[in-house]
């Protein structure tokens, strides 16, 4: 097949354009992609973390000011006391100077002191000087107002700076100190006395019990005025004058009876002791109840309590018997106390 001269001049041409077009479809697709994957790049920017970046600063440094450090320097050497002479000057002729007044205080600043924090149980002997007075009448009185025999309580004279007193409140012993003439607020009133005479260098404590006992505190407390208040409200308002004691909050329970009372009194360290009582203490042993026996009661006393003659006990007892009564008087006269029986 043959092709005119126009012919294959017009086959030429159009190739030429097909090939310019294809041209200009690749040139335009490349730009199109690339502006694709531009965009890509831009946006991921924003959603890719940025890279770490390890900077070095210039450390400024301001010199010092030479002039402002001999100022300083010469403001420490001012600080410094000036030498003073160590010969004393002396004159026997009258000079016309004086010493300077003392200066004046701010007293309305210092804190009030209780002498209960600083005396101890060391100085208990020098305070018992001072508290019963070292003359040798009668009369002579100190140190809250106890004599010169100590102190007095329902009729035994006694001495000591670290007081107990226990209390057998039982029905027995209230109706066999009201026969006596010694109703329970005849005893509630001396111990008030007793309380409100107690010198500030002694300590002291309240024990009532039947079987079960109740304290007025866990320890024997400085006889201040706080603490003997406490006291007085103590006695007034938690007395028992039933002639039992159950159990509570403010009871302890106690199968021992006087021998668990004992225990708790050895704890406190008493140096005087005043057991107001009947001479017959009762206790739980062995699934029943009973009568403690002497040698029990001794023991405790002997081995714990009074151990050393460490502590006088005093008892005051209301119609007991001869054996009770016998036993209470060994062992008051063997720790240097006293027994009375009120009848």
């Amino acid at each position: 097949m043959t092709f005119s001269p126009s012919q294959t001049a017009s086959n030429a041409g159009s190739s030429r354009r097909r090939l310019i077009i294809t041209l200009i479809l690749i040139s335009v697709g490349i730009h199109v992609a690339a502006a694709i994957v531009a965009g890509i790049v831009v946006v991921a920017r924003y959603f890719a973390e940025a890279p770490a970046e390890f900077k070095s600063t210039k450390d400024v440094r301001i010199p010092a000011k030479k002039r402002e450090a001999k100022m300083n320097m010469a403001a420490l050497d001012a600080i410094a006391p000036k030498p003073t002479f160590s010969d004393k000057m002396q004159s026997s002729r009258p000079t016309a100077f004086s010493l300077p007044d003392v200066p004046k205080l701010p007293l309305d600043q210092m804190l009030p002191l209780d002498p209960s924090q600083f005396i101890g149980d060391q100085i208990a002997s020098l305070a018992n000087i001072g508290a019963m007075g070292t003359g040798s009448g009668s009369a002579s009185t100190g140190g809250g107002g106890f004599s010169d025999k100590g102190m007095s309580f329902l009729g035994i004279q006694s001495s000591g700076q670290r007081i107990l007193l226990l209390f057998d409140v039982s029905l027995s012993v209230t109706h066999k100190a009201a026969k006596a003439g010694v109703p329970l607020e005849k005893i509630q009133q001396e111990t008030i006395d007793l309380i409100g005479k107690l010198p500030i260098t002694s300590k002291f404590g309240l024990i009532q019990f039947t079987q079960n006992y109740k304290p007025f505190s866990k320890e024997l407390l400085p006889a201040t005025d706080n603490n003997r208040a406490a006291a007085v409200n103590w006695v007034q308002s938690e007395w028992v004058t039933g002639g039992s004691m159950s159990q509570s909050s403010k009871v302890t329970s106690n199968a021992q009876g006087l021998i668990g009372v004992l225990d708790v009194a050895a704890e406190m360290k008493p140096d005087v002791i005043f057991i107001i009582s009947d001479g017959s203490f009762q206790w739980k042993a062995g699934g029943g109840s009973g009568t403690i026996p002497w040698p029990e009661v001794k023991k405790r006393f002997t081995e714990n309590l009074c151990k050393s003659g460490s502590c006088k006990v005093n008892f005051i007892a209301f119609e007991a018997k001869d054996e009770d009564s016998r036993e209470m008087k060994l062992i008051s006269q063997r720790s240097g106390g006293k027994t009375i029986d009120l009848k």
